[in-house]
């Protein structure tokens, strides 16, 4: 047996770990979360800079990287045989593979890859100093293999140039919210959710219907004018002429306290406060209904449908309260619909919006179709029940308190609820849900 070559084992090793840095440093650049890095870089990390300018251009990282990775493994594999013949003869080459095989599997593959995976920063940072001046050197070399290779690529109908498409769409945005456990705290993950939530939802799915709207008929005597203005419950009142299916505008109460007990017509008094009414069909979409509030500087817009007619009144509050949540700590007193009973139960007045009843209960009833509860219970048992009916209504056992020939009234959710307990969908706070908002 000849002498053990020490210098060529050593040169072995020097290429092995050479393999491995190629290997581990391709998974980690490639694994890099890119909206990390780009925070980072904008904070002046030097690696995360010179790491992110080498992902601009993914096909010449690639290049370089199976550039090395390529030119290390097949100089390991020439010297490895080498070695091979001097220790066994040629005998000894089949060995010599086997094991050159199996060491770089294990330590200039596997065992980096799976680090680089692990902690990609750890390793991707430091390998962006070395990858940056050593594609200046290799530059030529690189180009000419993407030249080739983008060709190729070409043939297949893809376009290097097009980048790789890193955009997020609302459902995978919703996936990073949900994912981000104690990165972000509940509440502003519900908040965040929600605002992604204002593109599917409609001002219909949250406006007061007309049945509940309150208002000052002009048509009224004076006398019960005034006393309905000054016993009103809400800041903001449409005023109609005639009847609800006539608005003629909308009127602060707080002006309106002040001209009420003077002499003059109370009527063109009102008239002269009140601003001309903004109308804004059933279908707009929230997010959009937002931007229009801003712009327009109004707080208040009446609904219609499709034909003109007047359908509900949706204001700010009722939009942003989609976002934040009820400004008050329990659903009894966030949502008039909802009371709490002796037992812990809840009892339900079944004209509630199904997204309200979902932002108070937590619970997942489906938005599409009938709006209220009342709607969505007659529709799942295609008829009006009778008091005492139990069901199961998409996962939640409810009781059927109070019907009638029409409709159902009344409902008792039996998901026990402690006294004094706060609901998810709730925040603090004590302020109370009005009609057109402060």
């Amino acid at each position: 047996m000849s002498q053990i070559p020490i210098t060529e084992l050593l040169a072995l090793l020097a290429l092995l770990v050479l393999s491995g840095f190629f290997s581990g440093s391709e998974t980690a650049l490639m694994t890099l979360n890119r909206y990390r890095l780009r925070h980072r870089a904008e904070q002046g990390h030097r690696g995360a800079k010179l790491a992110q300018r080498l992902l601009e251009r993914p096909d010449k990282l690639i290049g370089l990287v199976l550039l090395g990775n390529n030119f290390v493994n097949i100089l390991a594999s020439s010297l490895a045989t080498v070695i091979a013949l001097k220790l066994g003869g040629e005998g000894a080459i089949a060995v010599a593979a086997g094991v050159l095989t199996l060491v770089i599997l294990i330590f200039s593959e596997v065992t980096p890859k799976t680090l680089a995976a692990l902690h990609p920063e750890l390793v991707a940072y430091p390998a962006a100093y070395i990858y940056t001046p050593l594609l200046r050197v290799m530059q030529p070399v690189v180009w000419s293999v993407n030249l080739i290779t983008n060709n190729l690529i070409r043939l297949l109908g893809v376009q290097p140039e097009a980048g790789n498409g890193s955009a997020l769409s609302r459902e995978e945005l919703r996936t990073v919210v949900n994912e981000a456990g104690a990165m972000i705290p509940e509440r502003s993950r519900d908040m965040l959710l929600a605002i992604l939530d204002l593109e599917n939802a409609v001002v219909e799915d949250i406006m007061i219907p007309r049945n509940e709207v309150e208002g000052i008929d002009l048509q009224d005597p004076p006398e019960e004018i005034v006393a309905a203005v000054k016993r009103a419950s809400y800041t903001r009142l449409p005023l109609f002429d005639g009847g609800i299916d006539n608005v003629v505008g909308v009127f602060h109460t707080r002006n309106a306290i002040g001209l009420l007990d003077g002499s003059g017509d109370v009527r063109e008094r009102l008239r002269a406060i009140a601003r001309p009414p903004y109308f804004v069909p059933e279908g707009t979409r929230l997010y959009r209904q937002l931007i229009a509030f801003q712009r327009a500087k109004r707080r208040v817009a009446l609904v219609v449908d499709e034909y003109g007619d007047f359908q509900g009144l949706v204001t700010l509050a009722d939009l942003l309260e989609e976002i934040v949540g009820e400004f008050t700590t329990d659903p009894a007193d966030a949502y008039p619909e909802i009371h709490r009973a002796d037992d812990g139960s809840l009892l339900i007045d079944c004209s509630i919006n199904v997204r309200e009843l979902n932002r108070a209960m937590r619970w997942n009833l489906p938005k599409r179709g009938p709006k209220t509860l009342n709607g969505l219970i007659i529709d799942y048992l295609e008829t009006i029940p009778q008091p005492g009916t139990s069901l199961k209504l998409y996962g939640h056992p409810l009781e059927i308190i109070q019907t009638d020939e029409k409709a159902v009234k009344t409902v008792k959710s039996l998901e026990r609820i402690a006294a004094g307990a706060a609901l998810p969908g709730t925040t603090g706070g004590e302020a109370d849900r009005t009609q057109c908002g402060p």
